[in-house]
């Protein structure tokens, strides 16, 4: 859906500069001449206000090529507004927040073929990045980056372990062991299962992760030959993603990799944030908000 409304969004700024242009170059000679003639001939006032009135269509295009013009660019170089609509990175996103994605952090790319044309930089470990779903590219999904090219990645007994990129062998350090702190239990529900909330140490990264007490690891983890079903090696050109909700996410452990050419941008801030709390039996549509989470607003960790 939302390349369709990139490929819209430029055709349109496309066709109304076109007109814009034509009538500039071809048109708009011609009715100041004939301008020009009314009035020497001492038409009336009415007579000339019609021959110097726009076409609708070059009057249309004229007013509203500015706007779409600034809108297609800041969208699609700039920032993107996303709405998040699960809770597989809760507690970092939760669901009704409206977030900013930053487009220019990973390079520049054409909004209709995706093709990079200009490279600005590469995700991090801890990033939060928006991306084309593999199995789906026409789906946007949201993950943390916890792979890089290169890495070796572990999640066992919902403890994440990585073993950075490395040329030699011998130079190769050994694996790390992501910092957990437990913090609270019972905040939040999934499944009228209560979530633990730990503080993960993600490179540089400090964040927090929800995990559920008791729930087994899958036995459906994306198979990678040579390595265990809890170990992946991210390919070069790829990235390895995790959401924060550990234990309700299908990310990276069911499907795989995320190559460079799906991602998007990366997620920044929240602009605004709405709570859809509402009992099924109200007669009131569930797409209207109850509330607004102003304490929500801000960056994004």
């Amino acid at each position: 859906m939302a390349n369709y409304f990139s490929i819209f969004l430029v055709a349109l700024t496309v066709a109304s500069g076109l007109i814009w242009l034509v009538d500039s170059l071809m048109f708009a000679a011609k009715r100041r001449e004939r301008m020009a003639i009314s009035s020497g001939a001492g038409d009336t006032h009415s007579s000339l206000g019609q021959d110097v009135q726009l076409p609708w269509l070059v009057d249309t295009a004229q007013q509203i090529f500015p706007v779409i013009a600034f809108v297609m660019v800041l969208r699609s170089f700039l920032y993107e507004p996303f709405q998040i609509p699960s809770g597989s990175m809760m507690p970092t996103l939760l669901v009704g927040d409206f977030i900013l994605v930053e487009k220019f952090t990973y390079g520049l790319k054409d909004p209709v073929m995706r093709n990079k044309f200009v490279e600005v930089g590469a995700p991090e470990r801890g990033d939060v990045v928006v991306f084309k779903f593999p199995p789906n590219p026409h789906l946007d999904y949201i993950k943390r980056v916890v792979g890089l090219p290169g890495d070796t990645v572990i999640y066992r007994n919902k403890q994440l372990q990585v073993k950075p990129a490395c040329d030699k062998a011998e130079d190769c350090p050994p694996f790390q062991t992501m910092d957990l702190k437990f913090e609270s239990r019972g905040e939040a529900y999934q499944q009228f299962a209560p979530l633990e909330k730990y503080t993960e140490q993600l490179g540089e990264v400090s964040h927090q992760i929800y995990r559920t007490k008791g729930r087994a690891s899958s036995s459906r983890y994306y198979p990678q030959p040579g390595t265990q079903a809890d170990e992946w090696i991210v390919p070069e050109g790829h990235y390895f993603v995790l959401g924060d909700n550990r234990d309700n996410s299908e990310d990276g452990r069911f499907w795989g990799f995320v190559p460079e050419a799906n991602l998007v941008g990366k997620a920044v801030a929240i602009w605004i944030s709405f709570e859809f709390d509402r009992v099924p039996s109200s007669w009131v549509p569930a797409w209207i908000p109850t509330g607004v989470r102003f304490e929500r607003v801000g960056g994004i960790q």
